[in-house]
């Protein structure tokens, strides 16, 4: 990401990064993580959207959709392929009644400055147990500005989400057939 931007030639603030295993971000999505930068503390921003008791059990366990737990300044504390926070004493059917569960979307946006010192960065053993290069961040003591999307998106980790979007690509084609 920091590559293509000095390639592009040109200085700007804020440097955004859509995943590639995210191809359906919305507008809405790039003004929620945009908003982030409004805290002019922000130094990464990123987006979740919350899991709901519809989702069911096998969405909240899904190693590839990793979650995010945050403090009230809507900061990641962390990132994680396990369901955080474990709700001790109560039974899991009832855990997506019980607390707000966030579920990661593939949309990254950095201070240029910060972007180009977190290419110096070393892998950390928490990013290397997760596979989850946000913890690296977190453990060099960058903080993380999360905003709230209610927009489903498709991250294609798996044969099966491949199939997912490319469903969803044949239903949006068939809207705009004349």
């Amino acid at each position: 990401c920091y590559e293509a931007y000095v390639l592009q030639g040109k200085p700007y603030d804020v440097v955004v990064n859509i995943q590639g295993d995210e191809p359906f971000i919305q507008p809405q999505q790039l003004e929620a993580v945009k908003a982030c930068f409004e805290d002019p503390q922000t130094e990464i921003a990123t987006l979740v959207k919350p899991f709901t008791p519809a989702d069911g059990w096998p969405a909240l366990e899904n190693v590839n959709s990793p979650k995010v737990v945050v403090n009230r300044r809507m900061q990641a504390l962390y990132f994680s392929r396990s369901i955080i926070p474990y709700q001790r004493n109560k039974d899991k059917a009832e855990w997506l009644k019980g607390h707000v569960y966030y579920k990661h979307i593939g949309l990254y946006a950095y201070k240029a400055d910060v972007l180009k010192e977190l290419t110096s960065l070393p892998q950390s053993p928490l990013e290397l147990a997760e596979s989850l290069e946000q913890l690296r961040w977190l453990e060099n003591g960058y903080t993380i500005k999360v905003g709230i999307s209610e927009i489903e998106t498709i991250g294609i980790d798996t044969p099966a989400d491949l199939e997912a979007a490319e469903a969803f690509l044949k239903n949006r084609t068939k809207r705009y057939t004349f």
